[in-house]
């Protein structure tokens, strides 16, 4: 989980996730600067990025940059899309620390007459399989399971390929439309208890926008719970603040062990040159990172889970 905390004020480590597990009221937490198509080609990250795109998908060589921008110390995202405007469409969001390609959006790959989910459940998996294979290396040895989520106004497919013996993911997977969603969520073991993935929903489905600031150890140890539990009791949709209070816990004591172990983070990343060093004192930085601390510790699913 390392990786996927770089912290602070300029790398805030809450990675965006594909459209369908955003979450608007946290990710305008995040300041995009925007990147010209010259500029991500030779930007470190943009440039591998792209040659990972285009080994993948060579007719993507062809493929126009739209849209560029990057989150300092984040993520760097790029959009590519058929020249001529109305075919095919690509979107990477890759992790600036690590240049692993965690978010990906194909979309309009298919022929509009028979779009993704007109296809067979095999033949999604297949076109899913395909997208996975080349992009990051082969799905055979993944568990894979599928299911149809709730949604009255369209078709919506979500898949997940798992590691043997993991409780989460390795790969989460959205087909709607004809768009299909990649998220590298990275798994977690049967054994570990000490991390977990998507501590909030949106539209009843995880969402990984918080989960760099509750992975922490210390919290855990503050409320006296594990990252499970505490992923649980958000699934009822209480906040953090009320679990803590539940618990005689202040919601000044949650903000201050979060605040500490991201500045830490933050304060090493500098050091070791993942991020630029931006001069502040350490209290600077925990007064400038207290109000994103508090819009997730007092944030909610917006639709409570049916179970636990």
């Amino acid at each position: 989980m390392k990786k996927r905390m770089i912290a602070g004020i300029v790398a805030t480590a809450i990675l965006i996730p594909t459209a369908a597990f955003a979450a608007p009221t946290l990710i305008d937490m995040l300041t995009r600067t925007p990147m010209t198509a010259e500029q991500i080609k030779t930007d470190k990250v943009g440039k591998a990025t792209l040659e990972k795109l285009y080994r993948a998908f060579p007719e993507t060589k062809s493929f126009e940059i739209i849209e560029a921008s990057t989150i300092q110390g984040v993520q760097t995202s790029i959009i590519l899309q058929e020249k001529g405007g109305g075919g095919k469409k690509i979107t990477l969001h890759t992790n600036s620390a690590t240049g692993e390609i965690e978010h990906l959006i194909q979309e309009n790959w298919e022929p509009k007459e028979k779009p993704l989910v007109a296809l067979t459940d095999q033949e999604i998996k297949s076109k899913v399989d395909y997208l996975i294979n080349n992009i990051y290396g082969s799905t055979e040895e993944y568990e894979f399971a599928m299911e149809q989520m709730e949604n009255p106004d369209q078709k919506t497919l979500l898949l997940n390929y798992s590691e043997k013996g993991s409780k989460t993911p390795f790969y989460q997977v959205m087909v709607q439309g004809n768009t299909i969603s990649v998220s590298v969520i990275g798994g977690e073991t049967a054994s570990s208890n000490s991390t977990v993935e998507g501590f909030f929903s949106t539209d009843g489905k995880p969402d990984y926008f918080a989960d760099a600031y509750l992975n922490d150890q210390n919290l855990f140890s503050l409320l006296n719970m594990s990252a499970t539990e505490l992923k649980q009791e958000l699934a009822k949709g209480k906040s953090v603040v009320e679990i803590a209070a539940s618990k005689n816990v202040s919601k000044q004591q949650v903000v201050d062990v979060i605040a500490k172990t991201q500045v830490d983070l933050q304060i090493e990343a500098e050091r070791n040159g993942e991020i630029p060093n931006n001069n502040l004192s350490y209290e600077q930085l925990v007064k400038a990172i207290e109000p994103k601390v508090l819009q997730i510790i007092e944030h909610k699913s917006d639709r409570p889970a049916n179970k636990s």
